[in-house]
């Protein structure tokens, strides 16, 4: 009985029974709000913009459509910003018994090249690989007839633009497009009006949300005691902490003045290679580093599990980047704890985070006796937020 009722829940959206049996060989039985979404309108062929974050189950949400309409002959094609989403990407494929080839930087360009030359029905690459082959002809996109831009907000940030142009150029016209991101700034917007045709759009997380797993707290003190707060909050905390710093110079700092504490800190910036940031990176998640010092931008492509801490040294800039820090927390089921150190005259700003979220963060103790706070009413931040996220 189970059984068919699992079966059935993919099959309502047009699934067939042999994926519908695939999925639940690896225990997934229940459609996300995602994949409910999207699933139907990938089926259909249509273009899709889909907003939704991490962890939501996007891969089935596209590659399900993929695996029902690909034809022989025919390529897919899965542009992911980091190595790590390309080889998650790959993983979920191959549950559902799609053939891939794997084109990411750090990895053997001949053996891509030989995988490449079996024909994959699917391309999971990162932008910059892929420009790589395209540059030295190793890899034709003449034969994609489904694009897929993954995580399409965090690509940009990390700079990918240029090289994500230059590869949709290169596809044939008659395509069918999916975009998926946790956000929606102009820059997607403008992205998909060049290369989406009429695009149904999805969201299922309105913007905003932040993981109820999450427990958040502000705490107001003066400028010359932030570094102080700081170490007493890495220094009562065991496992992996991740600081948020506004400035490149401000995390370079940052990350000095730890690592003299005798804290293994690492940072991520701007002013950091490749190869460094990459290196920061791997560490953190091996445990080499027990801290990371990381401004927004360069943050875009952290993908860690089990921090236990993120830590706003500075507040952000806008209220969304807010929502995207605290996210590095609290992920796959696991409790996480997000704490800002804002001066007196940022109460604005946290404000501004709470209308977006539509939830208070409560002050801690810990700081300086709490700033007069006029906060908007629970009516106020309501009408703040826009009709259709209701």
């Amino acid at each position: 009985m189970s059984h068919t009722k699992t079966q059935s829940a993919f099959a309502a959206l047009g699934v067939a029974p042999d994926y519908c049996a695939r999925l639940l060989h690896h225990n997934i039985d229940t459609p996300t709000p995602i994949q409910e979404a999207a699933i139907p309108l990938g089926l259909r062929g249509l273009d899709v913009i889909g907003l939704a974050q991490t962890g939501t189950g996007k891969t089935f949400a596209f590659g399900l459509p993929i695996a029902h309409r690909l034809r022989e002959g025919q390529t897919a094609l899965i542009l992911a910003p980091t190595r790590e989403l390309a080889q998650q990407i790959q993983a979920s494929l191959n549950m559902i018994g799609l053939s891939s080839v794997l084109i990411i930087g750090g990895d053997s360009m001949g053996r891509q090249i030989r995988d490449l030359k079996r024909r994959p029905a699917v391309i999971v690459a990162t932008p910059g690989r892929l420009i790589d082959h395209l540059q030295q002809r190793s890899v034709s996109l003449r034969n994609v007839s489904i694009a897929v831009l993954d995580e399409a907000d965090r690509m940009l940030d990390m700079g990918f633009a240029p090289a994500i142009r230059t590869i949709f150029n290169q596809l044939p016209e008659a395509r069918q497009t999916m975009l998926f991101s946790a956000t929606m700034p102009k820059a997607i917007a403008e992205l998909s009006k060049h290369y989406l045709i009429d695009p149904q759009r999805i969201e299922v997380v309105p913007q905003g949300t932040a993981s109820h797993l999450v427990s958040q707290e502000v705490v107001y003190l003066a400028q010359d005691r932030k570094q102080d707060m700081l170490r007493s909050l890495i220094g009562k905390t065991r496992g992996s902490t991740l600081v948020f710093a506004r400035t490149r110079h401000g995390a370079r700092k940052l990350a000095r003045m730890l690592h003299q504490d005798g804290h293994r800190a690492a940072e991520i910036h701007a002013d950091r290679t490749l190869a460094q940031r990459r290196e920061a990176l791997e560490g953190f998640k091996s445990g080499q580093y027990r801290v990371l010092v990381a401004t927004d931008i360069a943050a875009r492509g952290i993908d860690v599990k089990d921090i236990e801490l993120v830590i706003n040294y500075d507040v952000p800039q806008t209220a969304e980047d807010y929502v995207h820090r605290i996210g590095r927390t609290g992920r796959a089921g696991a409790e996480g704890r997000a704490v800002t150190l804002a001066l007196a005259d940022q109460v604005k700003d946290m404000c501004a985070i709470e209308r977006l979220m539509d939830r208070r963060i409560p002050v801690s103790s810990l700081g300086d006796p709490a700033p007069i706070i006029t906060r908007p009413s629970k009516t106020a931040m309501l009408a703040a937020i826009p009709r259709r996220r209701r």
